[in-house]
């Protein structure tokens, strides 16, 4: 029963919702809208999608605060009512109060902190402050290839991380703990201005005071606070690569180096921080000299007021509880204010990087890519990389439907970035590029990229079990699809003796970050899986074989050749010995093609690939970059 009614109100917030076009269906790049670009709009966007539990924190931190103060003001009713009674007649004389008092402490304030503690530890924290982190994880999955390369992977996912708990806090504190004492401060004037109203003076002049440390010393917290998180991002991007190349670290035996790159990064955090904390004990310094002078001033008019018989023993104590309860909550108060500016710096730094625009996105009338032949053809493509110059000059190159064609060159000749362009990790900087007609700028990305299949140099796994990598481009496979696209990669052996320190085996291993617990080889045979189980229409291999050896290369060289049947496919090689029974092969040279034809038509023109073949070494292509 309870955890039934726990459930229902947990469910308030849906953490995985999303207000934007398309925030519930199929993700599709492009058809989320923008996050807010600055800090107060992208709070208060997000505020207005949790409206009702944060209406609920605001009243349950205004009713807390009341309460703490009609609590301060019973004491000194108390103390009148025992002054005036004797202990016999107490209770006779005093019920109503006291029973009042009794359903303040035990009914009306337990109430109030309870639902406060509901709202707060099982709608907010879990589901909103997720909502939060889930658009902004969305909509950084919408950034092209390029927002990946130029910042470290660990940083953009703390950014997440962070944007989420600290618009969270900062509107939890907000709402409950900063409400609650404002609450309190203008209930405890109200109460002292009816005991003595200049007692309710020098609390009006300390809460100018109190605000005055706020506008004057916490934007300097704020700057710093900023500073602080985005010094904190930077040392755990760096951590972050460290661990994620520990091969090339230890290979290198670079430990050292790498302690001087982090510690680099620790000591700017460390320097970042004394600055934020020396801001910080100048103002917990100034609020308790304020508080100092504020207790004491009204100390002495109530033991003044006493002496001259204007006031009661009660109002007495109750004008020193609220005081004393005053500077305990102001310096706790100046505390979560530290927080609220901090999580507000946090906020800002993490908008920065969780609401760039997207710069590659799909049309608004993209059509679904059909590809009914496969022919690729490349018009005038001119690219770039935003340099103004070389990679690719003004190519034009056509590829028939079924045809194989393989790419040549030296390395930097442009042969990866065409292929790059043909996924559209890139947008052409001039011209365009054609699939059965259809321009691939016109297309939905999605739909492009699930018509080829690909088969990468730089093979990299998802931290999951074999079977989700083989079957990461067709979730829906069926296990014995799953199987047969395995054995045909040559695959299936070295899989069934896998076992991870999980005790996890065979397809339900995991394979470590990056696929770090397989070989290259192995890694290689799985993606070389992965495309097999897809069947894209078109096929690009670029590289597929290098991690190979001879012995493995040949065993799976049938079956890569019935994956290539009835597809378009385009090949890179350096290993020029694999590419060269194609029907094809495109010789790439700055940018531009200087040779095209069969292996034998080339190789008896004597030009540039007759010359890259005649320096082969062991079936390896030199690297003459160089030359």
């Amino acid at each position: 029963m309870i955890g039934r009614w726990l459930r229902r109100i947990e469910e308030i917030i849906d953490p995985f919702g999303d207000e934007a076009p398309g925030g519930h269906g199929r993700r599709r790049v492009g058809a989320l809208a923008p996050l807010p670009d600055t800090a107060n709009r992208f709070i208060w966007r997000f505020a207005l999608e949790a409206k009702a539990p944060l209406f609920g924190l605001l009243l349950t931190g205004g009713l807390t605060g009341g309460v703490e103060a009609l609590l301060y003001s019973g004491v000194g009713w108390v103390v009148d009512a025992l002054e005036t009674s004797s202990p016999a007649t107490l209770f006779r004389e005093h019920f109503w109060l006291l029973a009042g008092l009794l359903a303040l402490t035990l009914i009306l304030r337990s109430a109030v902190l309870l639902f406060g503690a509901l709202l707060e530890e099982q709608v907010v924290v879990p589901s909103f402050y997720n909502r939060i982190r889930w658009q902004a994880y969305r909509r950084l999955m919408e950034q092209p290839y390029t927002f990946f390369q130029n910042d470290f992977a660990g940083r953009i996912a703390q950014k997440v991380m962070q944007v989420g708990e600290a618009v969270g806090d900062f509107v939890v504190t907000l709402l409950q703990t900063f409400w609650s004492f404002v609450t309190f401060v203008i209930l405890s004037v109200s109460i002292l201005g009816a005991i003595d109203p200049a007692m309710a003076l020098v609390l009006f002049v300390w809460a100018l005071g109190y605000g005055a440390i706020v506008y004057y010393l916490l934007p300097r917290i704020r700057r710093w606070g900023r500073a602080a998180a985005d010094a904190r991002s930077v040392v755990s991007g760096r951590v972050v690569d460290s661990f994620t190349n520990i091969l090339s670290v230890k290979l290198f035996d670079a430990s050292r180096n790498e302690d001087d790159y982090v510690r680099e990064g620790f000591r700017e955090n460390v320097a970042v921080v004394r600055r934020l904390t020396r801001s910080l004990t100048a103002v917990r310094t100034a609020v308790n000299v304020l508080n100092g002078l504020m207790i004491s001033a009204v100390g002495l008019l109530a033991i003044l007021s006493w002496q001259e018989g204007r006031i009661s023993s009660g109002a007495v104590a109750t004008a020193l509880g609220l005081v004393l309860r005053l500077n305990q909550m102001s310096g706790w108060m100046m505390f979560n204010i530290n927080g609220l500016v901090r999580n507000y710096g946090t906020v800002q730094d993490a908008v920065a990087t969780v609401t760039v625009a997207p710069t590659l996105l799909d049309r608004p009338d993209a059509r679904e890519l059909a590809v009914r032949e496969g022919e690729i053809r490349f018009d005038a493509v001119t690219f770039h990389y935003g340099k103004g110059s070389g990679v690719i000059e003004n190519l034009s190159l056509t590829i028939r439907p079924g045809e194989k064609v393989g790419l040549v060159g030296r390395s930097g000749a442009g042969k990866t970035t065409l292929v790059n362009l043909l996924l559209r990790l890139y947008d052409v900087e001039g011209g365009r590029i054609l699939i059965d007609g259809q321009d691939v700028a016109s297309v939905t990305q999605g739909s492009l990229r699930a018509a080829i299949g690909v088969v990468t140099q730089d093979t990299s796994l998802l931290h999951r079990s074999i079977r989700d990598n083989i079957a990461y481009g067709r979730p829906d496979a069926e296990e014995d699809e799953v199987l047969a696209a395995a054995r045909r990669a040559n695959a299936e052996d070295f899989i069934g003796s896998l076992r991870d320190p999980r005790g996890r085996e065979g397809f339900e291993a995991h394979v470590g970050e990056r696929g770090i617990k397989l070989s290259g080889g192995q890694r290689q045979r799985i993606a070389i899986a992965r495309v097999l189980l897809k069947n894209a229409p078109i096929l690009i291999l670029d590289e597929a074989t290098s991690a190979l050896d001879s012995e493995v290369e040949a065993a799976i060289q049938e079956n890569l050749a019935a994956m290539m049947a009835g597809k378009t496919v385009i090949a890179i090689a350096h290993r020029l010995s694999t590419i060269a029974a194609l029907d094809r092969l495109v010789v790439l040279d700055a940018g531009r093609i200087v040779e095209e034809g069969t292996h034998a038509e080339l190789i008896a023109r004597g030009g540039l690939y007759a010359d890259l073949w005649a320096r082969q070494s062991g079936g390896f292509l030199q690297d003459e970059a160089a030359q």
